[in-house]
């Protein structure tokens, strides 16, 4: 087979299952909203079933509302039986998947279900399956053929049962208002909790770390500052402690490179007058982007100012790095 050949497999692949998902997003109806209100006025928790790899869409669908705020539960349809029903409450949702919709072992955990006086929701391919008769309210997520060329690996049905989960995740986390602050709650580890939770003020330099310098002073004294602060700026202020300029250690070079002079000259005359700054509740992910983004180009140090436009830090690039932030 030539690259050409397996490229065009590839394309085809994408092209089948998402000619099919517009399908379903257009047939989607009152039994949808049905679910999605079901899961919302849950008293319990979201039981989330399905075996083979509908029991892996199953698990990632438990996965997603539980951290959008739908506390949610994956049960395996046969470890059910033999003990694992013990999580069960009256009160829960059952959310079953299955493609055929006439798998036993998920048929016979949704009957069991009845018991527990659960609403009982169906993610299928098979609208007249056993499962399908079983629930309160189906969601037919059938396809015209997998992307298999044989037509026999779960590939499009597995993809048409993700995104209906997806979907019932997203309006519900619109429904109960979810705000980035609650994701970052339940995401408190990794890149993505800390760019939600980390903010300006946990990283920055301040105190006697932070580089201040009086604006009527020369270079010279400015240079010493730098070296002795280590974070290749220093603030600039004025007599009433405003900042007025930053000078940075870059600036610093060209100058005395451009000028024998250069250190006995006064410091306004080289400092930047408007200098990139943030606040301290400000996200470091925020400050990140100012930095990377600004229209002069990249920054490395981001003055911290705070309501009176006094400097109150300095955040270094190396501190963001070293956060996990990037």
């Amino acid at each position: 087979m030539s690259n050409k050949e397996i490229l065009k497999l590839g394309q085809e692949t994408f092209i089948q299952q998402a000619d099919e998902l517009h399908k379903l997003a257009d047939g989607l109806g009152q039994s949808f909203v049905d679910a999605v209100n079901a899961l919302y006025k849950c008293e319990g928790r979201a039981i989330i079933t399905g075996l083979g790899k509908s029991g892996i869409i199953a698990r990632k669908l438990a996965a997603t509302l539980t951290s959008t705020g739908t506390p949610s539960h994956f049960i395996h349809p046969v470890e059910a039986i033999h003990g694992d029903l013990g999580i069960v409450r009256s009160g829960d949702v059952m959310v079953a998947i299955s493609r055929s919709g006439n798998n036993p072992e998920v048929t016979g955990l949704v009957a069991l279900g009845r018991h527990f006086n659960m609403t009982l929701i169906a993610i299928t391919g098979n609208p007249d399956s056993q499962l399908a008769s079983a629930s309160d309210v189906v969601l037919n997520c059938s396809v015209t053929r997998e992307a298999c060329p044989l037509n026999l690996t779960p590939t499009t049905s597995t993809t048409a049962a993700l995104v209906t989960g997806d979907a019932l995740a997203v309006a519900l986390l619109k429904l109960r208002q979810f705000k980035p602050e609650d994701f970052a709650a339940f995401h408190p580890g990794g890149v993505l909790g800390k760019s939600l939770l980390l903010r300006v003020s946990d990283l920055m330099h301040k105190g006697d770390d932070l580089p201040v310098i009086s604006v009527d002073v020369k270079l010279r004294d400015a240079l010493e500052v730098i070296i002795d602060k280590k974070l290749g700026a220093v603030c600039v202020t004025d007599s009433s402690g405003k900042l007025v300029g930053v000078c940075v250690d870059g600036d610093v070079k060209r100058l005395v490179l451009a000028n024998n002079n250069a250190l006995d000259l006064p410091l306004d005359e080289l400092m930047s007058t408007s200098p990139s700054t943030i606040k301290p509740d400000e996200l470091v992910a925020t400050a990140l982007r100012i930095m990377e983004s600004r229209e002069a180009g990249p920054i490395t140090s981001l003055v911290v100012v705070n309501d009176a436009n006094e400097p109150v830090g300095i955040l270094h690039i190396h501190d963001i790095l070293r956060s996990g932030i990037y």
